[in-house]
């Protein structure tokens, strides 16, 4: 993996608000450079592991090896992560390896608390009572005779502490029944309600994948911004980091967020130059 080449704080021309220093080169290396406590928010997908064809990362190393990565990538985030901060971890599974998110998780309980636990759900199906079963969001279907389809990927909410407050209604929804407004004190007469931890998000429909997601693993760029939007805080101070930059989503949902500042780090020049693209900077 080559030396980080660090570039200076960019201002965004979009917002002309956020200030965005895009590193290219290994997370690892380039975190350690980083200040103690100097982030807010940290929003990021790793390689699953799982055999994705990368253009400059090999995605197949043994289960330990990928393990103890996991631990020393963690392990700068939690040194970077201020008090109140929170870490949102994007992982999903293969079918024949269903175990993978759940070894992850395990891993980390020694950095951190495992706050929350968000299904972000990409494709479902729902039976509305007097109508026919509607299908709804994008999945990559499978021929097996063993497996279903698989149409969800987690979110791991890390802190340090587990008792950090966060901003339940600020991704939350509207009640269906507006008597319940008035008949539960605890909504003070706002019309929202907590969405829980099923999250559907899906992804925007393409029609050329090289041309228009030309990266094997994103997530949506709405996924990240309800991360920031539960985490709260002030975005006119919040500094929010990702690790595995990829072309720049969390980044893009920084820059609609308006936050103060997105530090992110990407080992592909390829993809980093996308980034940059993306968010003219």
């Amino acid at each position: 993996m080559p030396d980080s080449d660090y570039l200076p704080g960019l201002q965004n021309p979009l917002s002309e608000k956020t200030t965005f220093a895009l590193h290219s080169g290994d997370c690892v290396t380039g975190m350690k450079s980083l200040p103690d406590e100097s982030v807010d928010l940290v929003v990021t997908s790793p390689p699953y592991n799982l055999g994705i064809k990368y253009a400059q990362y090999e995605d197949n190393l043994s289960s330990d090896d990928y393990l103890a990565w996991s631990l020393e990538w963690a392990g700068e985030v939690k040194r970077l992560l201020k008090p109140e901060g929170s870490f949102f971890l994007n992982v999903g599974a293969a079918p024949a390896q269903p175990w993978m998110p759940h070894e992850i998780a395990l891993a980390l309980r020694d950095l951190f608390e495992l706050q929350n636990t968000i299904h972000w759900i990409k494709s479902i199906t729902v039976e509305p009572r007097e109508s026919e079963p509607v299908s709804v969001g994008h999945f990559k279907p499978i021929n097996s005779k063993r497996f279903v389809n698989d149409c969800h990927e987690y979110v791991f909410h890390f802190t340090k502490s587990g008792k950090v407050p966060v901003e339940r209604l600020a991704v939350g929804v509207p009640y269906a029944d507006k008597s319940n407004i008035t008949r539960w004190g605890h909504t003070k007469g706002n019309d929202k309600r907590c969405r829980g931890n099923n999250w559907y998000v899906p992804y925007e429909t393409i029609k050329h994948r090289d041309k228009d997601r030309p990266h094997p693993a994103t997530f949506p760029v709405e996924l990240a911004r309800k991360c920031i939007l539960l985490h709260g805080g002030n975005p006119d101070t919040t500094t929010m980091m990702d690790p595995f930059l990829g072309i720049g989503n969390a980044a893009v949902a920084a820059d609609q967020s308006s936050l103060n500042r997105f530090v992110g780090f990407e080992i592909d020049e390829v993809y980093l130059s996308e980034a940059k693209r993306r968010l003219a900077v």
